[in-house]
């Protein structure tokens, strides 16, 4: 009998005794041999342990807990290419479902299948959106003889980067609105006095990454419509719901935001922040096929069939799509409330007890969504970045970072509940929070810590 023999002692050795433990771990090149999967599990794993807590993460957005059988589910369809349709036709009508599913849920009009994609994430989104809205710009201006190399895009200085980019990638003028030292979201005067007859579209926000507030939607809508029909013009309006579209249809179902407003023309959501999934899902819904431009979209024949597309990726995973729709038939219209009443429970239990610490002055206090942002108080003889370098000490990350241009001189702490975080956890943090105060305020530091980079995520 022929026995397997193999020469890998990490098969044999103790755990931490084999070769790939004793020996520099490759960084910069393949090694030259195989190693155990086993032994490379461990050393990664072990290696991971370094990264702080997800859990404990409160500057992130990004969902980072999930029930067991969504994590199954998931685990089992990391092989479905998105693009491969024709292959994986029920992986595709699964994202048809999922983009119908949140059309619904924003008000668009039901006329048949809803014109919209699931994507990346809301940066590939916002690409997306801001390119059907240059192309149809360009078409209008092309039809009225008009010129067609200066458009602009009017929105406020807190922004998400993704919206720079998009100026900067596709040779569009952005034109900030500036948020003051007490008002950190547009406001609407400010909004039209820079919008005109080369303005692609105006971008309110539901949610900002900086406080978590709503910007005044309604009313921005309402003097854009004001401003085309004086001008017969078709300005319109893109409403960048990354962070507050899975959260107010359910916790302020009476707020006019969404394709309830006629000349709201296009929204982005994440299905990784407050759609509950794990990252990357997102989606671009248009209220009607003539606001996405024909031009845009390409009919690719791919394994066997005619496959429209319009994504700026073309491989990638099924699972996320996945994953999100088992949240939508799991919890339904009444699990979604319920999760997101919690949270803002616990937001507003996190401010209600910072409000009542005389160190600290509260922004935002969770209400509009899970997130609350707030600064020192004046008298105070450390800032929010030695409280946020406190806090890390005992596994918190909380951000502290400036705000945005005409209010960089106010720098503040932002805290993002998300699923995971209960009253408990949130009761830890505040209680580490006491500490930190306490510690800084007996023996005031004397340098100012490094600021860290601000997380739009």
């Amino acid at each position: 009998m022929i026995h397997a023999h193999t020469s890998d002692d990490d098969d044999l050795a103790p755990a931490y005794a084999g070769r790939l433990n004793q020996a520099p771990i490759p960084r910069h090149e393949l090694p030259d041999g195989e190693n155990s999967p086993t032994a490379v599990y461990r050393l990664i794993h072990d290696e991971l342990l370094l990264d702080g807590s997800s859990r404990l993460n409160m500057a992130t957005f990004v969902t980072t807990w999930m029930e067991p059988e969504a994590d199954r589910l998931m685990a089992e369809t990391f092989d479905k290419n998105m693009i491969d349709k024709d292959e994986y036709p029920q992986t595709a009508e699964i994202e048809r479902r999922c983009v119908n599913i949140v059309a619904n849920l924003f008000h668009a009009p039901a006329d048949g299948d809803a014109i919209g994609v699931s994507t990346i994430g809301s940066s590939e989104a916002v690409m997306l959106a801001g390119l059907a809205m240059k192309w149809r710009w360009r078409k209008a201006r092309e039809a009225a003889g008009a010129p067609t190399d200066r458009p602009n895009m009017v929105m406020g200085s807190n922004v998400q980067v993704v919206w720079e980019k998009f100026c900067r990638y596709w040779d569009v003028e952005p034109r900030y609105v500036p948020v003051t030292t007490d008002r950190f979201v547009v406001d609407p005067d400010e909004v039209m006095a820079r919008v005109d007859a080369d303005t692609i579209g105006v971008i309110p926000i539901l949610g900002t990454t900086f406080t978590g507030e709503f910007e005044p939607i309604e009313e921005i809508h309402d003097r854009v419509v004001a401003f085309n029909d004086e001008h017969d013009l078709d300005v319109p309006i893109h409403v960048d719901a990354a962070s507050g579209g899975f959260v107010a249809p359910f916790i302020h179902p009476d707020l006019a935001w969404d394709f309830r407003l006629p000349q709201v023309k296009s929204i982005n959501v994440s299905g990784h922040k407050y759609g509950l999934t794990y990252p990357g899902i997102g989606f671009a819904i248009w209220r009607s096929a003539d606001d996405l431009p024909e031009d845009l979209v390409f009919h690719v024949n791919y394994l066997g069939g005619d496959m429209p597309t319009f994504t700026l990726n073309f491989s990638r995973p099924g699972n996320q799509v996945v994953g999100q729709y088992y949240n939508f038939v799991r919890l339904g219209r009444e699990g979604y409330t319920r999760i997101m009443e919690a949270l803002r429970d616990v937001a507003m239990h996190l401010s209600s007890h910072i409000a009542a610490m005389p160190a600290f002055e509260v922004i935002s206090d969770g209400s509009a969504i899970p997130v609350l942002s707030f600064r020192m108080a004046d008298d105070q003889p450390f800032t929010v970045f030695h409280v946020s370098e406190r806090l890390r000490a005992g596994g918190w990350q909380v951000p502290a970072y400036t705000m945005p241009p005409d209010a960089e001189e106010v720098a503040v702490l932002r805290i993002v509940v998300r699923e995971g975080l209960s009253m408990d956890l949130a009761n830890g943090l505040l209680e580490d929070l006491d500490d930190a105060v306490a510690h800084l305020q007996a023996d005031p530091p004397s340098h100012p810590p490094e600021p860290a980079p601000f997380s739009h995520t």
